[in-house]
């Protein structure tokens, strides 16, 4: 009897332990999202299903105006889409506040990062960080991983004597802080030089590479597209193809996606 009653609990266990998995995935289905101008109603994003398994570094690429950006947003809850359901890891997240789908470990990295004048760079990380306390060496090691000398940086103020590039910078060790499960960045690369841009994709490498989180990246950088195990083209509001990043490449670069443009290379 006992070892019966074991079996059944072990078969259960095993049993709860697949269908978790099976929820561990962020899923779209069917989201619209549309505006009102002078001209009418102009469909943005035109019903987009879209599955990403956990851990997986996703990137989205395309034409300008094509959506990517308006996705990821919707996603983060920035802008309400007009129809549609997002789930987080089996939970329907799409009535659910910014700041309640930043406490279920989603963060977001705009393309043009916030200052905060009178607040310091270790204070912001302090403030990102779920711990009480962020010590000292946790505070540097965030800022090491984006490429930042931590002793010149952690008493520094947020504000306009920043470059666009630290500020970029900054904002993604302060989502690192945050420990997230879900990490959405657009065009980390903007702004940045060429140093802190190889060092960022390292940094974005390592990450992936730890199965610590799952990426959206949203990005036209082949260093960046090359890390990604699924691309996915997004244009006039549609996903109008996606594969791993061996298949899109070739195909990107030679034009062989209607209007995508061709992918920036580093010199």
């Amino acid at each position: 009897m006992l070892i019966a009653m074991n079996a059944w609990q072990n078969s259960m266990a095993g049993r709860n332990r697949e269908q978790s998995k099976e929820n561990d995935m962020l899923e779209l289905r069917d989201l619209c999202y549309s505006v009102d101008d002078r001209a009418g109603a102009q469909d943005i994003l035109n019903h987009i299903s879209l599955t990403i398994p956990d851990n997986q570094l996703t990137v989205f690429t395309g034409p300008n105006g094509g959506g990517k950006t308006t996705l990821a947003k919707v996603i983060m809850g920035l802008v309400q889409p007009s129809e549609g359901t997002i789930l987080w890891n089996g939970q329907d997240i799409t009535g659910l506040s910014i700041t309640e789908r930043a406490r279920l470990g989603i963060s977001y990295g705009f393309q043009q990062p916030p200052r905060f004048k009178g607040i310091k760079v270790r204070d912001l990380l302090g403030i990102a960080s779920p711990k009480k306390l962020l010590s000292k060496m946790d505070a540097c090691s965030f800022l090491t991983q984006v490429g930042l000398c931590a002793n010149d940086y952690l008493n520094r103020e947020v504000d306009a004597s920043l470059s666009g590039g630290e500020v970029k910078r900054i904002e993604i060790a302060t989502i690192l802080a945050r420990e997230p499960s879900l990490m959405i960045l657009d065009e980390p690369e903007a702004g940045i030089d060429l140093w802190s841009f190889a060092r960022l994709t390292e940094t974005f490498r390592e990450i992936h590479k730890q199965s610590s989180c799952t990426m959206i990246i949203i990005s036209h950088q082949e260093r960046i597209i090359s890390l990604a195990d699924n691309v996915i083209v997004v244009d006039h509001g549609e996903i109008t193809r996606q594969g791993s990043a061996e298949e899109m490449l070739p195909a990107i670069v030679s034009g062989t996606l209607g209007d995508c443009p061709m992918i920036q290379k580093e010199d």
